[in-house]
């Protein structure tokens, strides 16, 4: 099991602390550099939280996203931003790992949403039949079991390969659904059933492939539960035909309220 780098770095700013404190003149060989890289899809980027940052284009990242909002609270040397609404396994080995190196100390993740189909999945529930649905549904679960472990593997291969020191939390994905819940979605309950099911699938999967690899698993259920969509406080947004991307994304208060503090506590 890695040992938070974190923590490391906490102990290193109170040594700091004390020898200024007593003049040991130690100070700036205690204190530790600490790098921070965020990658991920919509989730890490922050879609779903607005405030898009222009420069970041389609990848709709946002100040308002966990990882941004955890390193301006632990102000760490360096921050890499690189999570991109719609990455998936591919995209992440492709073109998000280039700030990684020896001296990361934290990594932060999620992934594999997109490559089990989460857009076309909720666009067939909204749009077709309770059956067709969950055919849907089932088929992504299939595509959980059979493939997305080994492109898991080669993400988090690639990661280890290139920050072999770093502490590495992969973050899950919320259930959409308060069942039972007061809801003009105009899915059914069984819809909803079927696709709070399917994440808890996805997650599974996740957290068997972070384990194996030495990575800490974060679970988001605990933090989203009582603000799923058809609570009375959701921190997820329902179907928005006026910008259908932020459709089933975090809202500001999701990333602030449910994901920051699942970081905060792995890292």
């Amino acid at each position: 099991m890695r040992m938070s780098r974190f923590a490391a770095l906490t102990s290193s700013l109170l040594l700091a602390a004390s020898a200024a404190l007593f003049g040991a003149g130690q100070a700036a060989a205690a204190q530790a550099d600490f790098g921070y890289v965020a990658l991920g899809d919509s989730y890490s980027s922050g879609l779903g939280a607005g405030n898009y940052d222009g420069a970041s284009g389609n990848c709709k990242r946002t100040t308002r996203a966990y990882p941004a909002l955890w390193a301006s609270a632990h102000s760490p040397q360096t921050f890499a931003f690189t999570a991109c609404s719609g990455a998936r396994t591919g995209d992440v080995l492709s073109g998000q790992l280039g700030p990684l190196n020896s001296g990361t100390d934290l990594v932060s993740i999620t992934i594999g949403g997109n490559d089990a189909g989460f857009s076309d999945v909720m666009t067939t529930c909204v749009l077709q039949s309770e059956s067709t649905c969950v055919n849907r549904v089932n088929q992504a679960k299939a595509y959980v079991d059979s493939t997305l472990p080994g492109q898991l593997d080669q993400v988090y291969n690639a990661i280890d390969g290139r920050a072999p020191a770093a502490r590495v939390v992969v973050l899950g994905y919320p259930r959409f659904y308060k069942l039972n819940g007061t809801c003009t979605t105009g899915l059914t309950e069984g819809e909803r059933a079927a696709i709070n099911g399917a994440a808890d699938h996805l997650n599974a999967a996740i957290a068997k492939r972070a384990a194996n690899h030495g990575f800490a698993f974060a679970s988001v259920a605990g933090a989203f539960t009582g603000h799923e969509i058809c609570s009375g406080s959701p921190w997820l947004h329902s179907v928005n035909w006026l910008n259908i991307a932020e459709s089933y994304h975090p809202t500001a208060s999701g990333q602030s309220g449910g994901y920051l503090p699942v970081l905060t506590n792995a890292a």
